[in-house]
């Protein structure tokens, strides 16, 4: 079979049901917009395992996802959904992109969350727009958008406790929405929660938990992963 879609960390399968989709986890790790790749055995699992339990948790809390349930170690099953193509990312301590840009120090804690919303392409390299932009390129109505901040604010205050009672602090994260395909006017939580797409620092120590031990050549990135995985599992 063909995958109907594949990006750099996961595949999007058909099923028998024409609402739902099969989502894998693949094994490949990129970095700086595809220019670093590598494999990691074992990725694929570790991803698919911690954003089950990630997104499970949050439909208890009320967040309405993607998510159906897990089929395998590295295959889920989702709600076919069309894509948004604005990201939302939600920064609660400086790092990553925003210190390059305003030469902040890493670790400064906002007095508050602040959202950015980028563009999804990964041509363009995932360019920061505002709501302007996001008005004249027709990519979502001021209503869409007004839920999108909410719901992103509504899953940070979620995670950040979820994250904190795992030993761990939820420094920054990106989240993707979609509208349902059996009904539009719904949109939901889609694609992963991972630390692919988190940035998570041990409360303690301070030591980086996510893909920046990749992308910063530190080595024990699949350790880190199965870490945050075990303390995820004994904390839910």
């Amino acid at each position: 079979m063909t995958p109907l879609y594949e990006g750099k960390a996961k595949r999007l399968w058909a099923t028998e049901n024409p609402d739902t989709l099969r989502m894998e986890f693949k094994n490949d790790a990129t970095a700086f917009n595809g220019e670093k790749k590598a494999q990691f055995e074992d990725k694929g699992r570790l991803n698919n395992e911690i954003s089950t339990l990630i997104y499970g948790f949050l439909e208890e809390a009320g967040v309405p996802t993607h998510f159906v349930r897990k089929i395998d170690d590295t295959n889920v099953e989702v709600k076919k959904v069309t894509i948004l193509m604005v990201e939302v990312i939600i920064r609660n301590i400086s790092a990553g992109s925003y210190c390059k840009r305003t030469g902040t120090e890493e670790g400064k804690v906002f007095s508050q969350p602040i959202i950015e919303f980028s563009y999804k392409s990964d041509e363009l390299g995932d360019p920061l727009i505002n709501d302007d932009y996001i008005r004249e390129m027709g990519l979502a109505t001021p209503e869409d958008l007004a839920h999108l901040r909410a719901s992103a604010l509504k899953v940070n205050a979620i995670l950040i406790d979820f994250f904190a009672k795992a030993g761990l602090k939820l420094v920054d994260f990106k989240l993707e929405f979609g509208r349902l395909v059996s009904d539009p006017s719904v949109i939901v939580l889609a694609d992963e929660i991972s630390p692919d797409g988190c940035r998570l620092w041990d409360l303690k120590t301070g030591e980086k938990m996510d893909k920046d031990r990749f992308r910063r050549d530190l080595g024990g990135v699949m350790e880190a992963y199965q870490e945050v995985l075990g303390r995820l599992k004994s904390n839910s």
